[in-house]
């Protein structure tokens, strides 16, 4: 008896943990922009920018996404001395940001014609990351599947004779 229940949790067990990894792997692979290590990310305020931006057209994206570590690198090509955040970018220099925390940020910008630029940092995936979402969706899993295997095959209890 005490081998069928073991055998019967085994096997819930790991067909528990194999639907988590299933489950964990698609959906982080879902989000393939962000299942990446840190890189340099470069955002170009191109020649025109500050006039284009005084007539209420935007030659640059409304946000970006980042992971955690991440490196803004911003070039301004434009006439003009812009402004994201803190940052400050003369004409025809380069600059960069770190993006240490993770977090959504609104910072000012000078080269939007809303003057506000949007940050999404995500933290960065990892392998921890990986295996917490393994055992998250696994080990339920496998509660389930040994719970429901008791009422799907129940079982058999040996009768005592009288």
């Amino acid at each position: 008896m005490r081998k069928t229940i073991l055998i019967r949790l085994v096997v819930c067990g790991l067909a528990g943990l194999i639907i988590g990894v299933i489950i964990s792997e698609v959906s982080f692979r879902s989000q393939s922009n962000l299942s990446r290590s840190p890189e340099t990310v470069e955002l170009v305020i191109p020649a025109g920018t500050a006039e284009k931006s005084s007539q209420g057209i935007s030659l640059i994206p409304a946000g970006m996404t980042f992971v955690e570590g991440d490196i803004l690198l911003v070039h301004n090509y434009d006439s003009v001395t812009h402004t994201l955040g803190a940052l400050y970018i003369p004409a025809g220099s380069t600059t960069s940001l770190v993006l240490n925390q993770p977090g959504n940020l609104t910072l000012s910008c000078s080269f939007r014609p809303n003057k506000t630029f949007g940050l999404d940092v995500r933290e960065a995936l990892t392998w921890n990351t990986r295996i917490q979402g393994i055992l998250l969706a696994g080990i339920p899993l496998a509660i389930l599947f040994a719970l429901y295997s008791l009422v799907a095959w129940p079982l058999n209890t040996p009768k005592k004779q009288s």
